[in-house]
């Protein structure tokens, strides 16, 4: 091929290509775990779940499972020949099956290993369970009452004189708020098939986000080493944290019973037992007291964060930090102390979620500036400006890091006139003042999130990328696909570093085999860990072809020039195809592993203390709201984001990344709602009763943009920034305009005060209770 070829579809970053998935997607031939062609003989393994929340365990008896059609075998603990643990914490307090004592309703106790996966599902449910009941805790406040045990060590920021804070403040408020949980509802359950191989090798495929992980863990519970152990994953049917660690106990299961009877061995639970057994977004109860002043400043806050956390650490800890670590959000608080109370709970053990505690922490600090913004008569968004971080002083966060990319202003000014706030703020009060049943509200809120793993080590990615000889390209690298497009936008990196189309590279499912050591894709690192990774082998491989091609055409390597399609050397094209060639015929090593590690982010958790963040992630989002005051029902009218994503690698992927934030975010915080009930069982447990947003819950007007002018400032790969996360919490606007239109019965006088989710329910009750505190 040559430069003048029109055939040549480059595909460089910063432009729109579609997902490399996307006509697989739609057409249904995509290929997922449970779509693969199983080995002759394949068995399929089903958990039998306790049906008690907190219980000793006095005797099972299998004799009606074992003889049951088609059953194999029955896994319990005595059959793992490692360790009974698949704990991510290494805390060794999540056992794959329970011994002795069940810590929550739907906890593992074995598993029965049949034929088909009828037969194991069935014969699962026969087994007689003989119980001694003891004392439970569901919710955070009945473990607080119950003396707050922890899963986790909790954690404490604090910066300036809090009590000082307070006394220079002129007013004061103190309050809580509870802010629930969520399931992730992959569409794609948790799932694995496990192959076993000879000696102690086995191969397994799990739906999983953290393939080394699962690598570990496999290999703890059969007492071999990581290297007889292989985890690939293609791609998942959703993940938003949920198949971080929860797929853990899957892969194990299968790879058990697989080495077990020498069998390939396959377990995919119904979606009751997948929502039942496992683990979801923390519920919150965050209990506040904070200091301001007449114009609406934050003098101080103190607020203590507990969390329903399950009955074992799972990520608690790390989460629960991430929420200190947003208890600011984009607000300066010259005094702050803040701690975390991931309390134990006989319920699942709550795990990564989407933005993992960040959320939570910034659903909070909205609720202050809420209480301020009522209490003074004040237009809320006056209360948010007045509090922003400065962008030279005013500037050091609850964790003694300097705020120095911020540009949470401009985005905010911005918005506030692209989608004419002002203007619409007063027609909503006019008609709300016109209009006795029918209320409207709107609101715009910030968000600034923090990109890295506070886990410092986990800021690290491999890949490795292969040329042959025909100029087409294999790559693989640690991240994994679920849907957010990371692997197009990891080839786009690769294809533009050496001018070739994107049908040039073959993008290969994540193995461990291929690339050891790898980090959980989250955090929303998935593009700068594994874009940058990439892009380092492949200049490897360019600059073994630059010193190729300048010795073999006889000038020097800065006359080698890379041009789209191949290389220019004194004049002459080259293609990258006759380049891969002529290097292979001349012994240049044309495979290259890359790596990369996060820059300058370290963190003391101990002092609390530290860098941990890379950069911040900024947006902001309007949103306006319709609601009936005799119902509770209501209506998203119309929502405006404006988003920064530094220089987007794919501004389409980013788009969709940014909507589809924004919906599981309004579900979160509106129609999603776990319960609990007496006995300790989950009753949410199934698209009937858990109530995931439609597509008729998508805003009729639904405006996004991409802050073009944003440009990180650091080196990320090609300027850009996180997606994954950050827009998620754009949803908080939904929320303070239903505030806003609760509010209105009382006359703006009353902070509403409305506890997520803001269900249909919860705003009538709303309505209700601020129309008696205005009678008196």
């Amino acid at each position: 091929m040559n430069k003048h070829d029109t055939s040549i579809a480059l595909a460089t970053v910063h432009t729109s290509t579609r997902h490399d998935s996307a006509p697989k997607h739609v057409s249904g031939s995509a290929e997922y775990i449970d779509d693969m062609i199983e080995p002759a003989g394949t068995m399929h393994a089903y958990l039998a779940l306790s049906t008690k929340p907190h219980a000793e365990i006095v005797s099972i008896d299998y004799a009606a499972v074992k003889a049951s059609p088609g059953v194999i075998g029955v896994l319990t603990a005595e059959d793992i020949p490692g360790e009974n643990d698949v704990s991510p914490s290494h805390k060794h307090d999540e056992p794959i099956f329970a011994i002795g004592k069940v810590h929550f309703w739907g906890q593992p106790l074995f598993a029965v290993v049949a034929e088909t996966r009828d037969q194991a599902r069935r014969a699962a449910h026969l087994a007689k369970v003989e119980y001694r009941d003891l004392e439970f805790v569901t919710s955070v406040r009945d473990a607080q009452a119950a003396g707050g045990k922890l899963v986790t060590e909790p954690l404490k920021l604090e910066r300036g004189d809090v009590a000082a804070g307070m006394a220079s403040a002129s007013r004061r408020v103190k309050g809580s708020i509870e802010i629930g949980g969520q399931d992730h509802f992959y569409l794609e359950g948790q799932i694995a098939m496990a192959i076993p191989g000879e000696d102690e090798d086995v191969t397994v495929f799990a739906s999983t986000q953290h393939p080394s992980e699962v690598q570990l863990m496999v290999a703890a519970v059969l007492a071999i080493r990581q290297h007889a152990v292989t985890v690939q994953i293609r791609r998942m049917g959703g993940g938003f944290g949920g198949k971080e660690t929860q797929g853990n106990l899957f892969a194990a299961v299968a790879a058990l019973a697989a080495k077990k009877w020498n069998r390939a061995c396959k377990i995919r639970p119904d979606r009751d037992d997948d929502m039942t057994a496992t683990g979801k977004r923390h519920d919150f109860v965050v209990d506040y007291d904070v200091g301001y002043d007449d114009s609406g400043k934050i003098h101080a806050v103190d607020a203590v964060y507990g969390a329903r956390a399950g009955f074992s650490s799972d990520l608690s800890g790390p989460v629960t930090d991430r929420a200190l670590f947003h208890a600011d959000n984009a607000y300066w608080y010259p005094a702050v102390r803040v701690r975390s109370q991931p309390l134990y709970t006989n319920t699942v053990s709550n795990t990564a979620f989407r933005g993992f505690g960040g959320p939570q922490g910034m659903m909070a600090a909205e609720r202050w500036i809420e209480d301020i913004a009522y209490d003074l008569g004040r237009d809320p968004l006056d209360i948010r400006k007045a509090n922003f971080y400065g962008t030279t002083t005013d500037n050091v966060t609850p964790y003694h890091q300097t705020v120095g990319d911020n540009i949470i202003h401009r985005i905010v000014d911005e918005l506030e006139t692209s989608a004419d706030y002002q203007a619409r703020r007063k027609a909503v009060l006019a008609f709300n003042a016109e209009n006795a049943i029918l209320k409207k509200g709107i609101a715009l809120t910030p968000v600034k999130f923090g990109i890295s793993f506070t886990a410092t080590w986990y800021n690290q990615a491999g890949a490795l990328v292969h040329v042959y000889k025909d100029g087409s390209i294999h790559l693989s690298h640690g991240g994994t696909e679920m849907g957010q497009g990371l692997y197009i936008k990891v080839a786009q990196v690769v294809a533009d570093a050496f001018g070739v189309g994107l049908d040039v590279v073959k993008i290969m499912a994540t193995t461990t085999g291929k690339v050891p050591n790898t980090s959980a894709t989250a955090a929303s690192s998935g593009s700068d860990l594994n874009g940058m990774a990439a892009y380092d082998a492949a200049r490897q491989i360019k600059e073994r072809l630059t010193a190729h091609a300048a010795k073999l055409y006889e000038c020097s390597e800065a006359e080698v020039v890379w041009v789209p399609g191949g290389i220019e050397a004194k004049g002459k094209f080259v293609g990258f195809a006759e380049l891969a060639a002529s290097g292979y015929m001349n012994r240049v090593q044309l495979s290259a592993a890359g790596f990369y590690q996060t820059p300058t982010i370290h963190w003391d958790r101990a002092t609390g203390r530290g860098h941990p963040f890379y950069y911040f992630a900024y947006g902001a989002s309007v949103t306006e709201v319709t609601i009936d005051t005799l119902t509770g029902e209501y209506t998203v009218d119309r929502v405006d984001v404006l988003h920064d994503v530094g220089r987007s690698l794919n501004p389409a992927i980013d788009i969709g990344q940014i909507e589809g934030g924004f919906v599981q975010g309004m579900g979160w915080l509106t129609t999603e709602e776990l319960v609990w009930d007496a006995k300790g069982q989950l009753r949410t447990k199934a698209p009937s009763t858990y109530k995931i947003p439609l597509a008729s819950d998508v805003p009729p007007i639904f405006n996004v943009k991409l802050a073009e002018w944003s440009v990180n400032a650091e080196p990320t790969i090609g300027r850009s920034k996180a997606v994954g996360e950050p827009p998620f919490m754009l949803a908080m606007s939904v929320v303070e305009a239903l505030s806003m239109a609760v509010a209105s019965v009382a006359d703006y006088k009353i902070a509403p005060r409305l506890n997520t989710p803001v269900t249909p329910e919860r705003v009538l009750m709303g309505c209700e209770r601020l129309k008696r505190e205005a009678r008196g």
